[in-house]
C-alpha cells in the first residue's frame, strides 16, 4: 500500500470528522466508530432519549458530503410502500409507473424504527443486506452509496416493536450518544443564541473521494493471527452461560472490516489487537440475545464482552 494512499483517505477522514464536530459537540469516539461504519459500507443503529443529536448527526453528514437525505418517521400504521415505493397505473400510458420511495437515497434516516411493524421494518432488511429492493418481482438497485442510521428510544415500550435479531445483525454497529457534559452542552445552547450551526455546513468531500477512502480501508492488513482473535470473540459469545444467541459470520466481519477503517483513522496500514477491542462492543453488543435470568441480576451485552475479551489471549 503506497504511503500517499493512506495520508490521502486519513486527511479527508480527519476534514470529515472536523466538519461534523463543528455541529455535534463532545462526541469524536462515537462519530468515529459511526463514520467507520459507513467507510466499510454498513449501518448503525443509534439507541438514546430523545433531543441527543441523532437527527441532526445524520443531517451533518448528509450536507458534510453534498449528498441525497432523506428521513423515514416510523409509525405503526406505516407500510413498506411508503419506503421502498408502488407502482401507480397512467391511464395516458395505459400502464403502471413506478413511483420510488424514500429509501432511493444515500443518506437514510429512520427514525424511530421500532414504531412500525415487524413487517414494515421487513421492508429495510433487502435493502439494508444487499443494497436493492425487490419491487412486484423485479429487482431495482440502490444508491452506491446507501447508508442507513436507525434511531429507536430505549425508555418507551408502548406502542413499540423490538428489532428481530435479523434486523439487528443488518446493523454493522450500535451506538448510544448520551448527554453532553456541562461546558458542552453551554457552548451548544451558546452557539444557537442566532442560528444552528447545521445551516452553515458546507460539503467538505465528494462521492469519489468517499469511494477512494473506501477502497483504502479494504487494503489495510490484517494478520492471519488476529483474523483468529476475532472469530475467537465471535464463537465465545455463542458459549457465554448469559447468551441464548451469539453473535453471527456477519458479525466476524463487521468486526474485521471497523478494524481495518479504524486502523486507517490512525495513520496505520496494518491492524493491531487494540483496534478490535475498540469495536468489538459497538459490533457484537447488540447482537447477542442474554437470557432473562442473566437481565434480571443486571447482566448486559456490555458486561459479557468484557468477560470475553479478558478471557481471550491477545496475539503478540
Amino acid at each position: 500500500m503506497e504511503k500517499t494512499n493512506i495520508k490521502n483517505a486519513v486527511d479527508r477522514y480527519s476534514l470529515l470528522l472536523k466538519n461534523i464536530q463543528k455541529v455535534i459537540k463532545g462526541k469524536e469516539q462515537m462519530i468515529k466508530m459511526l463514520l467507520g461504519a459507513f467507510f466499510c459500507g454498513g449501518h448503525v443503529l443509534l439507541e438514546d432519549v430523545p433531543g441527543t443529536g441523532k437527527t441532526t448527526l445524520a443531517k451533518t453528514l448528509a450536507k458534510s458530503i453534498g449528498t441525497n437525505f432523506k428521513r423515514i418517521q416510523f409509525t405503526p400504521d406505516l407500510l413498506p410502500s411508503d419506503i421502498i415505493g408502488v407502482s401507480i397505473y397512467n391511464h395516458q400510458d395505459n400502464n403502471f409507473v413506478f413511483h420510488p420511495g424514500p429509501v432511493f437515497t444515500s443518506i437514510l434516516l429512520a427514525d424511530e424504527i421500532n414504531r412500525a411493524s415487524p413487517r414494515t421494518q421487513s421492508a429495510l432488511l433487502e435493502a439494508m443486506g444487499e443494497k436493492q429492493v425487490s419491487v412486484e418481482g423485479e429487482k431495482k438497485m440502490l444508491n452506491n452509496l446507501f447508508f442507513v442510521i436507525a434511531t429507536e428510544n430505549p425508555i418507551e415500550s408502548h406502542g413499540t416493536y423490538p428489532l428481530p435479531e435479523s434486523q439487528m445483525d443488518r446493523f454493522m454497529i450500535k451506538l448510544s450518544p448520551g448527554y453532553l457534559e456541562r461546558d458542552e452542552e453551554v457552548l451548544v445552547i451558546s452557539e444557537q443564541l442566532i442560528g444552528h450551526p447545521l445551516n452553515s455546513t458546507s460539503r467538505v468531500l465528494g462521492e469519489e473521494e468517499i469511494f477512494q477512502v473506501m477502497d483504502t480501508i479494504q487494503t489495510v492488513r490484517i494478520s492471519e493471527e488476529l483474523r483468529y482473535y476475532i472469530v475467537d470473540i465471535i464463537r465465545t459469545t455463542r458459549n457465554s452461560e448469559h447468551v441464548t444467541v451469539g453473535a453471527s459470520v456477519r458479525a466476524s466481519l463487521a468486526l474485521m472490516k471497523i478494524s481495518q477503517a479504524l486502523a486507517l483513522f490512525d495513520g496505520r496500514e496494518f491492524v493491531i489487537p487494540e483496534d478490535i477491542q475498540e469495536a468489538a462492543g459497538p459490533v457484537i453488543g447488540h447482537r447477542l440475545q442474554i437470557i432473562p435470568q442473566a437481565k434480571f441480576s443486571g447482566i448486559t451485552p456490555q458486561i459479557v464482552m468484557e468477560k470475553v475479551l479478558s478471557e481471550i489471549k491477545i496475539p503478540t
